[in-house]
């Protein structure tokens, strides 16, 4: 599925007798690729959402350029991904490309677009090889590096003295950085580990090798759907008196299905709707009257990828062509971030705050995510040193 929505139709024309130099085109165009359909699209209509919201927060440009938007469907699939981003870039002239939501479609798509000159700026897949050894001088993320939010409940299980722990989450590459991350920082014993394929929605087995090991708590990675049922069978399956600990399990996207199922359920995230910060006050109330709808991460990350865009830009004086000017403003990320502290690390991925977030329902009804406490101060991923840039 593509669509494309343009924001102020001018555009300068050039004039007949200028030559190639004079005839300089002052706007830009952004490819957002995003899971749209089928159980996650839930997560790509808030990265979607908060984008557009930035766009439309800045009248319609970027780095004061007039910006078309055009928005592709990766489907979840890395050969639709790859090729849905080489259209955007050597058909439709994307200067940069912003997404994806999962990390097996950022695996298909970084070589594409940066091959092709384009900067790809990633809003949420945020994988351990682009952080380290495979680092790309066009690829950013305004996101984390997978492991970081999965650390927190590692942290905050080996704080609680958790001494038995059972982990899981999907068989593809975040699934495995998320255990990954949980396990630097737990130190305890895994009573097992589990991969499940990436869509599942009956966890029926899984939930019943948890009620047999009676851990001491449970950590999972289960974004979008797979975490909306898995919530659910799990309280159904009376497992409620062993802690349930996850990371994009239990978030704004998953909360408007998950209700009271989820209520004081842990998680890990580097923002949360009640951050008290006045920008981010803002966005949240912005982004409830226009979506009506509480957001996430997701929506936060995806507009501070569009406060990259527009600061880069400006760096480079408007000069799509410098291309050199405009990745030293991406690294630079010279601009008041939703989450408070953010810069960019060597490897284009960020240095910042992550906090331990528990599920509450608001006195207006809604579900979100509150900060408990902060867990991990301007942090860098483990693999930044890695990187050969």
């Amino acid at each position: 599925m593509r669509s494309t929505v343009a924001f102020a139709a001018g555009l300068l024309a050039a004039s007949f007798l200028a030559g190639p130099a004079a005839a300089q085109d002052d706007s830009l165009k952004v490819g957002l690729m995003l899971t749209l359909s089928g159980p996650p699209a839930v997560l790509g209509e808030q990265a979607k959402n908060g984008f557009m919201l930035a766009l439309d927060d800045m009248g319609g440009k970027l780095g004061g350029l007039e910006t078309e938007v055009v928005t592709v469907d990766d489907q979840l699939k890395p050969d639709v991904a790859a090729n849905e981003a080489r259209a955007l870039v050597e058909r439709d002239g994307a200067d940069f490309v912003v997404g994806p939501i999962f990390s097996n479609i950022l695996q298909a798509i970084a070589k594409p677009v940066t091959d092709a000159g384009a900067f790809l700026i990633s809003p949420n897949a945020g994988t351990s090889n682009f952080a380290g050894a495979q680092c790309n001088e066009n690829l950013f993320v305004s996101s984390y590096q997978n492991d970081q939010v999965h650390e927190v409940l590692g942290k905050h299980a080996q704080d609680k003295g958790y001494k038995r722990l059972f982990l899981m989450a999907p068989n593809y590459q975040a699934g495995k950085d998320s255990l990954a991350g949980f396990k630097h920082s737990y130190k305890g014993e895994v009573v097992s580990e589990l991969f499940t394929p990436l869509g599942q929605l009956d966890f029926s087995a899984e939930l019943a090798q948890i009620a047999a090991l009676q851990p001491d708590a449970v950590f999972v990675f289960m974004p979008g759907g797979m975490g909306v049922n898995l919530v659910k069978q799990y309280r159904q399956a009376g497992l409620d008196s062993i802690p349930f600990l996850s990371a994009f399990t239990v978030d704004e996207t998953t909360l408007p299905a998950q209700q009271d199922a989820a209520l004081g359920f842990f998680g890990g995230a580097n923002w949360a709707p009640n951050l008290d910060n006045e920008k981010s006050k803002a966005f949240v109330a912005a982004y409830e009257a226009k979506y009506g709808a509480v957001p996430g991460t997701y929506a936060m990350q995806a507009y501070d990828a569009a406060q990259m865009i527009d600061s880069a830009i400006k760096a480079a004086g408007g000069d799509l062509s410098d291309k050199d000017a405009i990745r030293a403003g991406l690294a630079a990320a010279d601009f008041q971030s939703l989450r408070g502290d953010f810069k960019l690390g060597p490897n284009h991925y960020p240095i910042q705050d992550f906090y331990l977030v528990k599920v509450a329902k608001r006195a207006d009804g809604k579900y979100e995510t509150q900060i408990e406490e902060k867990v991990f101060d301007d942090y860098q991923d483990n693999y930044a040193a890695e990187c050969p840039m």
